[in-house]
């Protein structure tokens, strides 16, 4: 990808929409080559602030979730193409939010009850996040939902990914990473949201450190590429910044991905408890922004190993 230039374009965070629908009129045309800063809005769709109580936590419309800014429109971009997305920047907004929202969730038959937790952060340092007396968790800004407009008429809910991009919640998609997204309609049309102060793989209660964003990105296109579904390329190492006092871990151990997962967490949330008189829903909203769930083994018939690795600076 040739070396991106200072952006020319800001779109605001008034163009958004709540739906991938290829029928949406572009806010924007580019040149490949060309970067563009999104306005981004929580995945609230503003419905939470700052200020919030478990009462806004327990009013909120579903149908405004999880807006994303644009579409743009790439000149050139064609059915087959790939469109190339350098992520180039974050400024963050300093507060976020985590919540257990009834329904939603890994475990949402284990945990019925809403929670809200409030997060205020440097924006300028991004210094550890507290969590509770003595909970600190490193951030990462990365974007929760990015993607495309699909072939197939909408529209369509943002709400899960598809093979053209969206709400992927890959928290590596942070600064530095090249993402290549297959085109599937003339132009791309591409939209960015869902952005995420820090986050866990697997985001197992549902939701992050969901935290309202400027994102800078620099566009390119890779011609007949027909990648089916979208791949990425770090610029370095992806966890240093929980790295530095290990990992406690626990696993779950059957045939079924799934039961093992959720095994995997209720065994972590269980130890939280224990060694640090957690309640259970606060230790299952730090697993969803700062734990990792990993396949360990998929291969030893019948059964495979799931573990969740908890990363133990937090709680240092």
């Amino acid at each position: 990808m040739p070396n991106s230039q200072p952006s020319k374009h800001t779109i605001h965070a008034r163009h958004h929409h709540h739906g991938w629908d290829n029928a949406i009129a572009p806010v924007l045309t580019v040149a490949p080559g060309e970067t563009v800063t999104f306005e981004t809005i929580d995945s609230s769709g503003g419905q939470l602030s700052p200020e919030s109580t478990l009462d806004d936590l327990k009013a909120l419309d579903f149908g405004k979730v999880n807006p994303v800014t644009g579409p743009v429109f790439v000149d050139g971009a064609e059915p087959g193409d790939a469109l190339v997305v350098r992520l180039e920047g974050f400024a963050p907004s300093g507060w976020g939010w985590t919540a257990n929202i009834p329904g939603f969730g890994l475990l949402a038959d284990r945990f019925p009850d809403p929670a809200l937790h409030l997060w205020r952060y440097d924006p300028g340092t991004l210094a550890p996040a507290l969590f509770g007396p003595g909970g600190k968790v490193p951030l990462k800004p990365f974007a929760g939902t990015i993607g495309l407009a699909p072939a197939e008429p909408g529209p369509h809910s943002v709400v899960p990914p598809r093979p053209c991009g969206g709400n992927m919640d890959v928290r590596d998609l942070a600064a530095g990473t090249t993402l290549y997204l297959p085109v599937q309609v003339e132009g791309a049309l591409f939209s960015v949201g869902d952005t995420h102060a820090a986050q866990g793989d697997g985001e197992v209660c549902g939701t992050a450190i969901e935290s309202p964003m400027t994102v800078t990105l620099a566009f390119d296109l890779v011609k007949g590429a027909n990648i089916g579904t979208p791949r990425l390329t770090t610029p370095g190492p992806v966890a240093r910044h929980l790295d530095g006092e290990g990992y406690e871990v626990t696993t779950g151990i059957g045939p079924d991905l799934m039961t093992g997962a959720r095994d995997a967490v209720m065994r972590m949330i269980d130890l939280l408890c224990r060694r640090h008189n957690m309640a259970p829903v606060d230790a299952y909203m730090l697993c969803s922004v700062c734990a990792d769930l990993r396949i360990s083994e998929i291969v030893d018939q019948p059964n495979w190993v799931v573990a969740l690795y908890f990363p133990r600076i937090v709680l240092a």
